[in-house]
């Protein structure tokens, strides 16, 4: 069980990777090691196939969130190909966190993110 346990904790452990790398080549390589080349990205707020899309949506949220960092919220859930995990988005300098989610990723035999469906759980006002 616990080998199971790895994958999906590790495939969430990429995602964090790459939500939280800065400048355009870390985040490309990261979104490159998380997902397969065909992979998708779903949420409130964007539907993007392909690396290019997911690290154009990543780096629209550094762009309206500078210095910000993704972090999990609880424990990976998973089976078969499906996992699901908490997050938030957190303010390092006084530690509020405007935005909190929820998603459930689908993964590839080697771990890879194949989908990802995004909740917004927690909004800033007026966003």
């Amino acid at each position: 069980m616990a080998v199971h346990t790895d994958r999906y904790e590790n495939a969430a452990a990429r995602y964090f990777e790459a939500w939280n790398a800065t400048g355009q080549e870390a985040v490309e390589k990261a979104v490159a090691a998380a997902w397969t080349a065909d992979g998708g990205y779903t949420d409130p707020l964007a539907d993007v196939r392909g690396h290019d899309g997911i690290a154009a949506v990543i780096a629209g949220v550094h762009e309206q969130f500078p210095g910000f960092v993704f972090r999990p919220l609880g424990a990976v859930d998973g089976h078969h190909d499906t996992a699901r995990f908490g997050w938030e988005l957190v303010n390092p300098s006084d530690g509020s966190a405007p935005v909190a989610g929820f998603d459930v990723v689908t993964l590839d035999g080697e771990g890879r993110i194949r989908q990802v469906l995004g909740f917004l759980d927690r909004v800033p006002a007026g966003a």
